[in-house]
């Protein structure tokens, strides 16, 4: 017995997740993902998908981010019908960031003059399809096909998973891998039980950097206040805006930093961060979970002012001295965040903190490189505010956690990974990890590209 792997996104790119598992009775896509750093809001930049989707027979989501589930509602549109499988905290993120996109592409689409990508209807239409399934139980999810998750500690609800066949064959994806250890999620999980693993890169070439990331944070954090401008935080809705509020709360609480005002500026983020409530007794570490017991909330603090609400919102620019907005997006290609960076990033006294990934193309990438100005919302802005890069932030693994990430599903550890396709990154990314997983490890290390599809049987893995 043998199942076929193909690969439909995430193959010399970060973004746009999007894998084809076949058995011999059924068929599994794993993610559908969007393109970021794209112009997403044109329907002209994602065509038909290239396969029958209406064959399918489930869709099993890694977790919430938008280049994971971002084309997901335009899969149903186009025609898919059968079972989406994701966490339950998966489900209640997946939710939010997808209306939130339906949105988007409204407002993006009547003003292109061009029909939307897909709209709250078909989310609405997705979400009748979801079924959920929780860590480490075994559930079939199409003929002849199972699928089982692991927790990867990236963000709430965040998984691996692997798909089996009837006779034992087995394929895991590993998602999106954390930034372990993590102040609110367990550390990833191995995947010991898989015959060939597809593994993401997105830092499969960099290190975070050594040292303590809180104290730097505290340290920039610090030295920004004191240039008595505006703090801005162009933070991810999951995980990364719940991280930043979590160490704004201890640094408060302890004196660390002068009680200045914080203004979480983004709708979404405020909804994610009550859905981390809600989970946060089922997904976080132990030692968070004591936290949440004894403080209630491990997110709030008596100056934080979450701005639903455009007024209030507004109502921001008339706060005077020092103060910090969190707001989105993440890569400055949308969201609030372009409001303050076009009003305060001419400004001398402005710092903008870059806490995660930035695609290339996207105007964050632009300004973590040094570009002088930066085009945001149709104008140029010019950019004299002080850029702190603080890559120990993101929420993904770096090259030697990614390392280790492999090492863990391999023989000589107690697994039987014969194969790992190294994917999900940037080609260079890509190509870097795959020989040090062939020259450190000693194991089969292939970068597969778009389109390839890949035989997997117990003892090989070849290529079609």
């Amino acid at each position: 017995m043998s199942l076929k792997l193909s690969f439909y996104g995430g193959a010399g790119k970060v973004t746009g997740s999007n894998f084809l598992i076949e058995g011999s009775k059924g068929r599994v896509l794993v993610d559908c993902g969007i393109e970021q750093g794209a112009d997403f809001a044109e329907a002209e930049v994602y065509g038909p998908f290239p396969y029958d989707v209406k064959s399918i027979d489930a869709l099993v989501v890694t977790h919430a981010h938008l280049d994971h589930v971002g084309r997901v509602p335009k899969l149903v549109r186009d025609g898919f019908k059968g079972k989406i499988v994701m966490t339950p905290a998966t489900r209640d993120l997946a939710a939010l960031i997808l209306l939130d996109s339906a949105h988007i592409l409204a407002e993006e689409a009547a003003r292109l003059g061009r029909a939307p990508l897909y709209d709250a209807n078909d989310v609405e239409a997705a979400f009748a399809l979801v079924e959920t399934l929780d860590y480490h139980v075994e559930k079939e999810v199409a003929p002849g096909l199972s699928a089982y998750f692991r927790n990867t500690g990236h963000i709430l609800g965040s998984a691996s998973v692997r798909i089996k066949d009837e006779e034992g064959v087995s394929v895991a994806l590993s998602g999106d891998i954390g930034n372990s250890p993590s102040p609110l999620l367990p550390d990833w999980e191995p995947v010991p039980d898989a015959d060939a693993l597809v593994m993401e890169s997105t830092y499969g070439d960099k290190l975070h950097g050594q040292g303590d990331r809180n104290l730097l944070l505290k340290e920039s954090l610090q030295s920004a206040i004191k240039r008595g401008g505006t703090i801005l935080i162009p933070a991810f809705s999951m995980e990364r805006t719940q991280l930043m509020l979590y160490e704004l709360s201890n640094f408060f609480a302890d004196g660390s930093l002068p009680k200045i005002p914080v203004f979480l500026d983004s709708p979404l983020a405020i909804h994610v961060t009550a859905v981390y409530e809600k989970w946060g007794m089922t997904y976080f570490k132990p030692e968070t979970e004591d936290e949440m017991k004894r403080e209630g909330s491990i997110f709030e603090f008596p100056f934080l002012k979450q701005t639903l609400a455009r007024e209030d919102s507004e109502a921001i620019e008339r706060v005077s001295g020092p103060k910090i907005i969190i707001a989105g997006a993440g890569m400055s290609h949308g969201g609030r965040i372009g409001r303050w960076e076009t009003r305060y990033l001419p400004d001398l006294t402005t710092t903008l903190f870059m806490v995660g990934y930035q695609a290339p193309g996207t105007p964050g990438r632009r300004m973590m490189e040094g570009a002088p100005s930066v085009r945001i919302a149709g104008a140029e802005v010019k950019i004299q505010a002080k850029i702190e890069k603080l890559e120990g932030w993101s929420a993904h693994a770096d090259r030697d956690q990614l390392l280790a990430f492999a090492e863990a599903s391999l023989p000589q550890k107690g697994g039987h990974t014969k194969t790992i396709f190294v994917a999900h990154g940037e080609p260079s990314a890509e190509r870097h990890l795959a020989q040090r997983i062939h020259d450190y490890l000693g194991a089969r290390a292939i970068v597969p590209e778009y389109g390839e599809t890949w035989i997997v049987e117990k003892d090989s893995v070849k290529k079609v």
